[in-house]
Order: C-alpha cells, then sequence, then structure tokens
C-alpha cells in the first residue's frame, strides 16, 4: 500500500515536470463571482444558437458570449443535468424535470414534464442524465428512467429494481449499469448487454463511440474497448496516472481525441491511439482539478464543469500559451532561438531548452537576474543584463563587461568586429578580437541611458531616454567620441515611448503618436497613418519590434498591430490580431515578439509566454444576435419585451436598451460590435467591445436598429435588426390631429367672423373719428381765422393806439405851437393897444388849455380801449387824474422818454412818477408795471 502511495507520488512529479514543458491552449476562466451562481457545475449542453447552457447548483445559468444569465430553478434545487434538444433545453433536478423554452421577450420561460406523473416518481429522486433517442427523450434517475414521447406526451418507466449507477447514450442505443452488469433498453424494456467482473466491480463513467467499437471508461480502473462482444483494455501511455486520478467525466472530441476529467489530478486528453496530448491541472492554469463535467462546442472548445467555477480551454485556438505558475521563470522580458534552442530571458534570468520540444527549462549558470535583451550575431549569442554584456554558450553564459547595465545591441556601420552596445550611462563598443567578443571603449560625450537607439547613415546615433526625450549626436570614425550632441523638442517625451528603425527610416512612437524622421530636414513629423491606431484611448506602449521577415509590430490596448512594406507603393499595408493587452498580460513598455516560423510568434507575458500562428486567425461562421430588449418610463423598472416582432410604445416608453451577443468563447478574441437606429443616426457607430447600448428619450416616430460584429477582423455574416416605432402622445396622435383640424376650422370660422366684425366696427369708428378729426379741424381752422381776426384786432387797436399817441402829439405840438405864437405876439406889440392881437391871443388861450387836450385824448382812448381809465380807476380809487394819465400812456406801451414831453416834465420825472405809481397799485416786486397794464 505504501509503495504505490509513492509510485502515485512519483507519477504526479513526472507528470508537473512534463507539464512545465508544455505548451497548452488558452484556458478561460469563470469563476462564481464572474457568473454569480453556485460553484458547482454539473452537465453542460449548447443549443442552436451556439449559446452555453450549465446545471448549476442555483439553476439553469446561460452564458451567450456577452452576458451570464441565472434562471433559478423551478423548486429551489440544484439543477443536476441540462440537454439541448432542437428549441428546448431540458433539465433535471431534484423531484423535477421538464424543458425550458425562448418567450417572445428573449427569456427562459418553464414547463414541467413531471407534474403529470408526480405520483410515479419515488421521494427523494434526483435526475442526472437526459438523453434523446429518436422522438423520445430520457431523463434518468438512481432509481428509474422516464422515457418521454415528444409525440404522445406520454411517459414510459423503466425500473431495473436496482440502483442505477449512470446512463450512457450511443449511436445505437441506451444504455444504463447498475450492480448486476450493463443494461441496453430494447422497446421500452431492460436487457442485459454485458456482465463481467471487470464491470460489475467498477463503475463505468461513460461509453463512447469510436471507429473501432464502443469505449468503457471506467472509474479507477481507466479504459477498455468493447468489440466484437469482447471487452479489451484500451492501452495508453498513462495509464498509471489514469487509474489513479478517479475519473469522473468524460467526452470523444470532435478529431476522436478523448477528454478524462478527474476528481484529483484535472483534466487528460489522449490522442485516439491513447497518447497524452494534454494533462492539464490546477498548476498549468485550471481553476480546479475536480472536472464535473466535459462538453465539446461547436467551435470546438472544450468546456468543463469544475467544482468550483467553469473553465473553457480552446482546444483549436491558433494560440499555445506556456504558463509558469511557480514563478521560477517569472516574467519574459526577451526571447530569442539560437542553435536549435529557445531561450528566454526574464527578471530571474536566462532560461533555455531544446527548441520545439516539451522538455523543460533550464537555468542558464551565471544569469541570475534581469535580463533585457536577447541578440545574436555572428553565431554568438549576447545577453543585455541587470549585470552588463554576457556572451552565452548552451546553458552557461560569461561575463565580459560589467561597468553597467547592457540595454540593447546594434551592429556598428564603421566593420563587422564592432559591436555597439547601450548602456545605463550611454553607448559601448564591443569588438572582436582573436574569435573573441571583448570590450574595447565608451563613447565619450554622451552619458545618458540609452535604452534604445538606432545607427542612420553610419555616424548619427538617435537615442530616446524615457525621461528626458530624444537626441541626436554624431560619433568620429574610431566611435570613441560624441560630439554635436542636439535635443529635439519634438516630439516630446512620453511614458513608455520608443524609438526603432524600420525600412532606413527613424520613427518615435509615445502617447502622441507615431513620429517619422525626415531624413532631409532633420526632424520628426508626425505619421497620420500610423498614429490612427493610438485613437479612441488605445495606447498602452511605443515599444516597435521589427521581426525577420521585416514586420513592424505595435502592441495597443485593444490590438497586436503589424505593418508590412507594400509591393506595389511606399504606403505601409496594416493587419490588426484582436488580442488585448488585458488578455497576453505582457509588462508595459517591455512587450517583446519572437519569430519562430514563417506564421509563428513567441509573445512574452508575465508569467510566461505564448505562441500564436498568425494565418490561424480567421473566423467566418459567427452570428451576432439580440437576445434581449428593455424599456421603461421615467423613474420606473425596466421592462423586456417581445424582440419576436415589431415593437409598438408608448410615447413616454422611450428610453430603450439593446442587448446582443456573438457566441464567441476564444480567450483571445473580442468581439467587436457596430450600430445604428435609422429614424435617429443613419450611420454606423464606431466599433466597440460594449455588448449593449442604451437610448434615451427618443422622439416619436418609426426606427430600426442594427447591429453586427466583427471576430478577428472578420464581420459576421449577419446584421441582426428590430424595428419598432415610438408612438405619439395622446394628443399628437391622427385622431388627436383630426379634433384639432376641426377645432381650427371652427376657430378660424369665428375668427373669420369676429375679425370682419371687428373690421366693420373698425370702420365706422374710423369714419366717426374721421367726422370728429373734421369738426375738430373745422373748429381748429375756426380758431386759426377768429385767431387772425384777434391778432387783426390786436393790430387795429395797435394801429389806433399809436395814431391816438400821434394825435395826442400832435395836440401836444400843435398846442405848444400855440403858446409860442401866442408869446412871440405878445412880445411883437403892445397888447393893450391892439385889439386884434389880443382878439388872437384870447382865442389862442381857449383852445391851449391842457384840460380840453387831455380830454379828448381821454375821450379817444376810452373809445379805443373798452373804458380803460375807467376800470383801473374802479380797481385803484387811490389814483389821481395825472396818475391816470401816465397809466394811459403806459397802456400805449409809451417809452419813459416818450411820456416826458407829453407831460411836460423831464424823464427822471417819469421814473418817479412810474414808482410811485406802482407803490399806490401795491403791485409784487416780480409783477411788471407795464404788464400788469396791459393785461387789464
Amino acid at each position: 500500500m505504501q509503495f504505490s502511495k509513492n509510485l502515485f507520488k512519483l507519477l504526479l512529479f513526472i507528470s508537473s515536470v512534463y507539464c512545465v514543458g508544455q505548451q497548452l491552449p488558452p484556458i478561460v476562466k469563470y469563476s462564481k463571482d464572474i457568473y454569480n451562481a453556485g460553484i458547482q457545475n454539473w452537465m453542460i449542453s449548447q443549443d442552436n444558437h451556439r449559446f452555453m447552457y450549465f446545471a448549476n447548483n442555483e439553476g439553469l445559468l446561460e452564458f451567450n458570449g456577452s452576458k451570464w444569465i441565472l434562471n433559478p430553478s423551478p423548486n429551489e434545487t440544484i439543477i443536476r443535468s441540462v440537454k439541448c434538444i432542437n428549441d428546448k433545453i431540458y433539465t433535471g433536478s431534484f423531484m423535477e424535470f421538464g424543458y425550458w423554452q425562448r418567450a417572445l421577450d428573449g427569456q427562459l420561460a418553464y414547463t414541467s414534464l413531471s407534474n403529470s406523473i408526480r405520483n410515479k416518481i419515488n421521494d427523494d429522486e434526483q435526475f442526472w442524465g437526459i438523453f434523446p433517442f429518436d422522438n423520445w427523450i430520457l431523463f434518468q434517475s438512481l432509481e428509474k428512467i422516464y422515457a418521454y414521447n415528444t409525440k404522445t406526451k406520454s411517459f414510459t418507466i423503466v425500473d431495473p429494481k436496482s440502483t442505477i449507477l449512470k446512463a450512457f447514450k450511443t449511436s445505437n442505443g441506451i444504455y444504463f449499469q447498475t450492480a448486476k452488469g450493463l443494461y441496453e433498453i430494447d422497446q421500452g424494456k431492460s436487457k442485459l448487454f454485458l456482465s463481467n467482473e471487470i464491470i460489475n466491480q467498477n463503475k463505468v463513467i461513460n461509453i463512447l463511440d469510436t471507429a473501432e467499437g464502443l469505449l468503457l471508461v471506467t472509474q479507477k480502473q481507466g479504459i477498455f474497448r468493447y468489440q466484437n462482444s469482447i471487452l479489451t483494455r484500451f492501452i495508453t501511455n498513462i495509464d498509471a496516472e489514469i487509474q489513479q486520478s478517479n475519473i469522473y467525466s468524460s467526452q470523444v472530441l470532435s478529431d476522436e481525441s478523448i477528454a478524462l476529467g478527474s476528481i484529483s489530478n484535472g483534466i487528460f486528453i489522449l490522442s485516439k491511439e491513447g497518447k497524452l496530448i494534454y494533462h492539464i491541472t490546477q498548476n498549468s492554469g485550471l481553476s480546479n482539478n475536480t472536472a464535473l463535467s466535459l462538453f465539446e462546442d461547436a467551435d470546438k472548445n472544450l468546456w468543463i464543469g469544475l467544482d468550483n467555477g467553469i473553465n473553457c480551454i480552446n482546444l483549436k485556438s491558433p494560440v499555445k500559451s506556456y504558463l509558469d505558475n511557480t514563478g521560477i521563470l517569472g516574467t519574459t522580458y526577451a526571447s530569442i532561438t539560437h542553435n536549435n534552442k529557445l531561450y528566454i530571458g526574464t527578471n530571474q534570468g536566462l532560461f533555455c531548452k531544446d527548441l520545439n520540444s516539451s522538455s523543460k527549462f533550464e537555468f542558464v549558470q551565471n544569469t541570475k537576474g534581469q535580463v533585457w535583451n536577447l541578440y545574436s550575431y555572428q553565431n554568438t549569442l549576447f545577453c543585455g543584463h541587470d549585470s552588463g554584456t554576457f556572451i552565452v554558450n548552451g546553458s552557461s553564459a560569461n561575463l565580459i563587461y560589467n561597468a553597467s547595465g547592457t540595454w540593447k545591441f546594434v551592429p556598428s556601420s564603421q566593420g563587422s568586429n564592432l559591436l555597439l552596445q547601450g548602456n545605463y550611462n550611454g553607448i559601448s563598443v564591443l569588438e572582436k578580437k582573436n574569435n573573441n567578443w571583448v570590450f574595447r571603449n565608451k563613447i565619450k560625450g554622451f552619458n545618458y541611458s540609452s535604452k534604445h537607439f538606432e545607427i542612420l547613415n553610419e555616424k548619427e546615433i538617435y537615442v530616446s531616454h524615457e525621461y528626458k526625450g530624444v537626441y541626436r549626436f554624431t560619433v568620429d570614425n574610431q566611435l570613441t567620441t560624441a560630439s554635436n550632441v542636439f535635443k529635439f523638442k519634438s516630439p516630446e517625451k512620453g511614458k513608455n515611448a520608443t524609438l526603432a528603425k524600420y525600412n532606413n527610416q527613424i520613427y518615435y512612437a509615445s502617447k502622441a503618436g507615431v513620429f517619422k524622421m525626415n531624413n532631409a530636414s532633420k526632424a520628426f513629423e508626425k505619421d497620420n497613418s500610423l498614429s490612427t491606431m493610438f485613437q479612441n484611448d488605445e495606447y498602452v506602449t511605443g515599444k516597435m519590434i521589427v521581426d525577420k521577415s521585416n514586420k513592424l509590430w505595435f502592441f495597443t490596448k485593444n490590438y497586436i498591430h503589424y505593418y508590412s512594406s507594400g509591393k506595389l507603393s511606399s504606403e505601409l499595408k496594416k493587419s490588426s490580431l484582436p488580442i488585448p493587452s488585458s488578455l497576453t498580460n505582457s509588462m508595459p513598455g517591455y512587450e517583446n515578439i519572437l519569430q519562430l516560423g514563417d506564421d509563428n510568434y513567441l509573445i512574452g507575458t508575465t508569467d510566461g509566454y505564448y505562441v500564436l500562428k498568425n494565418n490561424d486567425f480567421k473566423f467566418n461562421n459567427y452570428k451576432v444576435s439580440i437576445f434581449g430588449i428593455t424599456n421603461n418610463t421615467v423613474n420606473t423598472k425596466s421592462a423586456n419585451v417581445s424582440i419576436a416582432e415589431e415593437g409598438s410604445f408608448g410615447y413616454d416608453e422611450n428610453n430603450l436598451a439593446f442587448y446582443y451577443a456573438v457566441p464567441e468563447f476564444d480567450k483571445y478574441i473580442n468581439a467587436e460590435y457596430q450600430y445604428k437606429l435609422e429614424g435617429l443616426h443613419d450611420d454606423w457607430s464606431d466599433w466597440s467591445f460594449n455588448s449593449q447600448v442604451v437610448f434615451e428619450n427618443l422622439p416619436a416616430g418609426d426606427y430600426i436598429f442594427s447591429v453586427r460584429a466583427k471576430v478577428a477582423n472578420s464581420i459576421t455574416e449577419n446584421v441582426a435588426t428590430y424595428k419598432f416605432e415610438i408612438n405619439k402622445p395622446w394628443y399628437a396622435n391622427n385622431f388627436a390631429v383630426i379634433i384639432y383640424i376641426i377645432l381650427l376650422i371652427v376657430l378660424g370660422y369665428y375668427i373669420h367672423k369676429f375679425y370682419t366684425l371687428y373690421h366693420e366696427k373698425r370702420h365706422q369708428r374710423i369714419i366717426a373719428e374721421n367726422n370728429i378729426l373734421l369738426e375738430l379741424k373745422e373748429l381748429e381752422n375756426e380758431q386759426q381765422i377768429m385767431k387772425i381776426k384777434n391778432e387783426q384786432l390786436v393790430q387795429d387797436v395797435d394801429k389806433k393806439n399809436k395814431e391816438l399817441a400821434v394825435t395826442n402829439m400832435n395836440l401836444i405840438k400843435k398846442t405848444e405851437l400855440l403858446n409860442i405864437i401866442k408869446a412871440d405876439l405878445k412880445n411883437s406889440t403892445d397888447s393893450s393897444t391892439n385889439r386884434s392881437i389880443k382878439s388872437v391871443i384870447s382865442t389862442i388861450n381857449k383852445n391851449v388849455k391842457e384840460e380840453n387836450t387831455w380830454n379828448i385824448f381821454k375821450e379817444a382812448f376810452d373809445s379805443a380801449d373798452n373804458n380803460f381809465l375807467k376800470k383801473v380807476k374802479e380797481n385803484h380809487p387811490t389814483l389821481t387824474p395825472n396818475d391816470l394819465r401816465l397809466c394811459a400812456y403806459l397802456r400805449l406801451n409809451l417809452s419813459s422818454k416818450e411820456i416826458a414831453p407829453l407831460l411836460n416834465i423831464s424823464v427822471r420825472s417819469i421814473e418817479i412818477k412810474r414808482y410811485r405809481l406802482r407803490k399806490k397799485m401795491n403791485l409784487p416786486h416780480e409783477t411788471g408795471l407795464v404788464e400788469y397794464l396791459l393785461a387789464i
């Protein structure tokens, strides 16, 4: 017993050593935190749309390539079995079996078949297997097999009266095992098929169809072939390990290889001849070593239902990975093939193994530490190391330079025996002497770290420093001194920026884009064509690598791009591999790629490397489908809507979300999607990895939503579409529009009527207003006439007043003249002697009395000015005749100078009289005397 245990441990050790050397297909891991269901998955199936289904502890788990959906079991028990048959997904659980079918809204709805025979199901039965055969569906528990006729909807029950260990389906029939042997169901009844010591004492895990007969996989005794009624052992090269691994599940794959899932030792994949192809365990990439179920999908991926999660192995992937879970190898920074060996430089040192073999890696002596670069030149392998420069010979290395760490090697154009190396503190020269490479000198005048440098035109050296920028300098013929050191202002420094020479052109790549040196102007110019790959936040690193076939490689967030020279033009031809950096797990800024053959490439990762076949990245048979549509009104929960028929939604149900998927399960391939919504935007959107889109507040109208996908640069052959309409609100629908038209007509009629009445009234009002205006105009004309007449009267009065004043003046002058004549007569003769003269003097005296003159003037003035003097006398009784006389003269608007002679006094006396007159009249200071008299 102890010997067998030790043998088993030895076998496990040998197996683990073997696994270290395996290049395995990619493994996609799905933990319970990703799919949000139970940890155990008991059976797996796939439907016609390539959607995957898992019998999970918490229900039926669905995966369409974009989204995981859990459909809780109908009676809240563990689902033990699942099988997709036509358009139905059949499941079995505790005391329950039936089928799920997709409803119009894309969701799965369950129909129970066991309810109709509930009384025939034994207590505590669980259904572990489902098998279609002709028009029958068989549900197997540990006690009975229930055969459901899909045409007659009736049941036939097979009851062996003993425990059914397991049931199996082959192309020829249905079998089940009990403690008494292996039975076959024939015409609804069981009959013994095979009974011997091997079968009766070992649990049969599966019966597999092969061209050479049936293969019986047992739990602990390996595999047996049954042919021509003879049972023989199926020999493999790992029989002992299989027998010790406790096999629990198995599957014949499409290429006739055999997959075995164990309880404690992962899975084995054997060729049809029994030779081990892969042994994959938790140490080599599985999430768990217990494989409860196996299933090969339509794309030849092997799905594993584990005791803790789900894994998918891309067996036919163009990518094979070498995974180092031990941490011994470390992160790969450089790789090269040399003398039929594969060398891997990591942060742990340099490792090698025989090329194209599954042998384990061997540590190269003396290289412990960080390896930066591997370079083969003149059949010599150089290793750029943190400790300096090594020459590698097989599995050992010799240090030839230790003054500084070494980044890179570039052959000198000065001679084939000279090699330049970029160091931490500048650039130095190696020289081949006596068939041995030795350190010659450091180039003086440039002491910056030279991780990325290139030589152009024999003497010009370009260096990219991540934290300082790009430099150019020239070296002398002896490669000893740097001169004309020049730092470029553009392009600027950038994180993970690099510099490389391709087709005798210097390229610089950073987050700002890709720049090419103009050899004529000696300036960097942005290459808009190459820079497009860094758009849409694609930049991760500017690392550029030129391979042996003269391809220029770039690494971005979601792609690996490579460019090759065009045959008919100078334009570079672009090709892309849709492998995202998150999956390649490379160290940003230190990506490395090695061309192993014409089409095979090795790419380093943080935990090993992977190998890809470029030309195998072709996928043309995928289809995109819309698997869910939801809509909602504001502040309400989204509801699923039918995807099988055109949609019609209310005006407030105008928030729609579309969910779509391509059932593609390759680890290194991500489907990209492009959509458009005709009626809103007729142009296709940009490619995106997002598998859903939401449209909010869509206006009323007719729409067609379309989505297509791209997988590995191949656009899907179909375009999924969905037609729908957003109805107008009730106040904007056709009936409402008719009502609005009628109301508008009625409103128009009344508006017209009102308008007519309004204009008629307005017309009458205008006529009335015009009449009033005419009357006002006539009154205004009359007033104007009266004003003119008044002005004429005033003028007449003024004229009469002037005439009156003139007359008064004439009278005064006449009086003065008569007085003069009288005086002259008195003086000329003696008045006493001349009677006639006396008579004349007497006559003159009678006519020159001042009172007479005033009376004449007074009568004339009162007649002309409407009793003015009388009014003044009435208002001011204290006025004397002289005062009234002065008032009359002032009323005639005569000046003091004109009045003085009339009163026969001086002008000064007139001013005094005016002042006294104001006092008698008690006039305010601000009131003028003349103005007051004119106003009476």
